[in-house]
């Protein structure tokens, strides 16, 4: 499976954004999606993660209210709707893709190549 993600860049704080990532190759071995992030210093972080076959969707406390997970499966792409951005959000967010629910919140089997989202205040 390989992940194009797309769509960071500067923003400021309160402001939207949104994020896509596209899956090609073996994509019927993805059970689900989701992102990660790693701000400068930081270990990398889950951020959301969605069932691919269902569309139920699980988001870290830091921004469930404030982020939207949802999939294009005729596009085989998920977007990460970013709303109400604060400077803590400002990180390199990655794709990626597990064959398993468990899996895709922790370590999962794909990754695609991290988007630069940067938050001013």
């Amino acid at each position: 499976v390989q992940l194009q993600a797309s769509g960071g860049g500067l923003v400021q704080a309160g402001d939207s954004l949104r994020l896509s990532c596209a899956a090609s190759g073996r994509t019927f071995s993805t059970y689900a999606m989701g992102w990660f992030r790693q701000a400068p210093g930081k270990d990398r972080e889950f951020v959301a993660a969605i069932n691919w076959n269902t569309g139920s969707t699980k988001y870290s406390p830091s921004v469930k209210g404030r982020f939207t997970l949802s999939r294009d499966k005729a596009k085989n792409t998920v977007y990460l709707g970013m709303n109400v951005l604060k400077p803590e959000d400002t990180a390199i967010y990655y794709c990626a893709a597990d064959r398993n629910w468990v899996g895709i919140q922790g370590a999962p089997d794909f990754w695609g190549q991290g988007t630069l989202v940067t938050v001013s205040s």
